[in-house]
């Protein structure tokens, strides 16, 4: 049936006018519109593929990314039905789609958290998860942050992988929404922490107690180990009993150690550790482990000038002093004797374990050659060398057995001086000498050149008595003496004032070298090794000897008279001894003609 005017026709669909549809439309719309900009709660109805599908409650279902539901360092499942806060972008159009975005909800609510937390000057949680220029990324529950390098942490980090995508707290510095910028720091809430850590360590720490801390910086000198809010120092010496050049050698940055408090100043605040002191002293006993005289194997850990550190076992090492290493080897540097590392035998010298000291010996352990010498070669016996060195005070001669010994300036020569007799020698040469002395503790042997043959001086001296007048020849003038040589050249002197009985003539210069001179032996100075004359007493000898035979102090003679008597009586006397002797050999010719005649009267 057809409907006339406003009637309508059975059966078909009551509508509203035109004018009303469209009133109930943009009502619609503009109640939807209050969404537009607001943070909403919706429905997960579906997931396809990286799309999330959410009901609002408005005439379309909303489209969001699925990444935005997932932050970094979260592992979020999501499935249908879940419940979810998301923010209402816009609508696209009239037929209700809707722009929908997780992260947008997010930030909108993390934001408004935040606010509260920095007002509040709160901790607030977040995860490392990139780099930028400058310094890092942290998501704070759906914000974004910026984490400056600096306040990374206390100290400079120079690996930040292991603080990635983990949740940790932070202290918000600096907040801005309308530029949408935040400023967090890391640091801020480990120096919080670390001082209220560090009051209780310090209030709690005593000497002698144990603790754990990880060692966070090496030097030359030891290592800084961090006790959980304050930091002690762990020097190389106290790292382990045995020798550590450098604490690199036993620990690394990171290592988590065991150490004991040794010392500790409340003042100063300053905390000495150790670790060696953990473990058992191995110098405990140590002078019965290690007997003097007694012969162990070690190794040469550390070598010095003065030179080289033998372990005997970890934590005791003794030291070869550079004098105790070879025989002969004196100013040789210890690194050309042994080297680090080898294993050599050595002899306890000393022992003191106060000051936990051990001295060792390296020679001891091999032939003394200076007692091998003196068993082949006793004082008296007669060796060949060669002549190593020539010092201001004797040779050296090179011997058997790489040892050396000394000829000094006085037994180089019976006739000649030092100083002369060396300048005949040259490195090289090829000598001959006697043993003098061996000192076997002092390493020293001593010989003798001259001591070959006899002493001139001895075997001449015996001809030779004091009180004898004898011929000598003028060596050498002197200023205050006459330098003579007597028979078989034993030296002799004449003081100035035995020159002459009359001081005027008490003058060196009056004689000359080669004259010969008449004197009286006044003194044999065997350790001098010389005899003493003079011409004065020889005189008043003779003058004594002419007063006695010629005449006396009471005949009126003069001293002139008498001895020009005794000089005429000494040539007559001389003249008579000629005459005889020619008057004997006169006879010796006869007798020998009168041989003669007789032979021919045979014949």
């Amino acid at each position: 049936m057809v409907a006339t005017g406003s009637e309508t026709l059975v059966g078909e669909a009551q509508f509203p006018p035109r004018e009303s549809f469209e009133s109930l439309l943009e009502e619609s719309l503009a109640g939807a519109a209050t969404f537009e900009g607001r943070v909403v709660k919706g429905t997960v109805v579906a997931i396809e593929n990286d799309m999330v599908m959410v009901d609002v409650g408005l005439k379309s279902e909303g489209r969001v990314p699925l990444k935005e539901f997932f932050s970094p360092g979260q592992d979020t499942q999501l499935v249908r039905g879940d419940a979810v806060e998301v923010y209402v972008e816009r609508f696209e159009d009239k037929d209700g789609a809707v722009i929908l975005s997780r992260e947008k909800a997010r930030r909108e609510e993390a934001w408004n958290h935040l606010e509260r937390a920095f007002k509040s000057n709160e901790r607030i949680n977040g995860v490392i998860f990139g780099r930028v220029k400058g310094g890092f990324i942290v998501d704070l529950a759906g914000a974004v942050a910026f984490l400056p390098g600096s306040q990374v942490d206390i100290r400079p980090v120079r690996d930040i992988t292991p603080l990635m995508n983990t949740p940790q707290p932070f202290q918000i510095l600096k907040m801005d929404r309308t530029r949408n910028n935040i400023v967090v720091s890391r640091r801020a809430v480990l120096e919080e922490t670390r001082a209220e850590a560090r009051s209780e360590l310090i209030a709690n720490l005593r000497e002698g107690q144990i603790l754990e801390g990880v060692v966070k910086n090496i030097t030359d000198y030891g290592a800084f180990v961090d006790l959980g809010g304050v930091d002690g120092l762990l020097h190389v010496t106290d790292i382990s009993w045995k020798r550590i050049n450098h604490p690199t050698e036993a620990l690394q940055i990171g290592e988590t150690v065991k150490v004991q408090v040794i010392r500790f100043n409340p003042e100063t605040q300053r905390i000495s550790l150790g670790m060696k002191q953990l473990e058992a002293d191995p110098w405990e006993g140590v002078d019965l482990k290690y007997p003097v005289g007694a012969r162990f194997t070690g190794r040469v850990t550390n070598i010095t000038d003065y030179g080289a550190f033998i372990e005997l076992e970890p934590g005791v090492e003794g030291l070869v002093h550079v004098s105790e290493m070879s025989w002969t080897k004196k100013n040789v540097h210890p690194g050309k004797i042994v080297s680090t590392s080898q294993e050599v035998e050595v002899v306890v010298l000393d022992v003191d374990r106060d000051k936990r000291r051990i001295s060792l010996g390296l020679k001891q352990c091999l032939p003394n050659p200076w007692e091998d010498f003196v068993e082949k070669f006793p004082v008296g016996s007669v060796v060949d060398g060669e002549v190593k060195n020539i010092t201001d005070f004797g040779l050296f001669v090179g011997l058997t057995g790489e040892i050396d010994g000394m000829v000094h300036l006085s037994d180089l020569s019976w006739e000649l001086s030092g100083e002369q007799a060396i300048a005949g020698f040259k490195r090289s040469d090829q000598v001959r000498a006697k043993v003098l002395d061996v000192d076997v503790e002092k390493e020293r042997i001593s010989l003798g050149i001259k001591q070959l043959i006899d002493d001139p001086f001895e075997s001449g001296i015996n001809k030779l008595r004091k009180g004898a007048v004898v011929t000598c020849t003028v060596s050498a003038v002197l200023d205050n003496a006459v330098e003579v040589r007597l028979n078989d050249g034993i030296p002799g002197v004449i003081r100035k004032s035995e020159l002459s009985r009359d001081r005027v003539e008490q003058r060196p210069d009056r004689f000359a070298t080669g004259e010969k001179v008449d004197a009286k032996i006044i003194q044999i100075d065997h350790p001098g090794r010389k005899v003493l004359l003079s011409i004065k007493a020889r005189e008043l000898d003779e003058e004594k000897q002419a007063v006695a035979t010629y005449g006396s102090s009471d005949s009126g003679a003069s001293l002139g008279e008498i001895l020009g008597a005794a000089i005429k009586e000494k040539r007559q006397s001389a003249e008579r001894a000629e005459q005889a002797s020619r008057a004997s050999d006169g006879n010796d010719d006869d007798d020998n003609d009168n041989d003669n005649d007789n032979d021919n009267d045979k014949a």
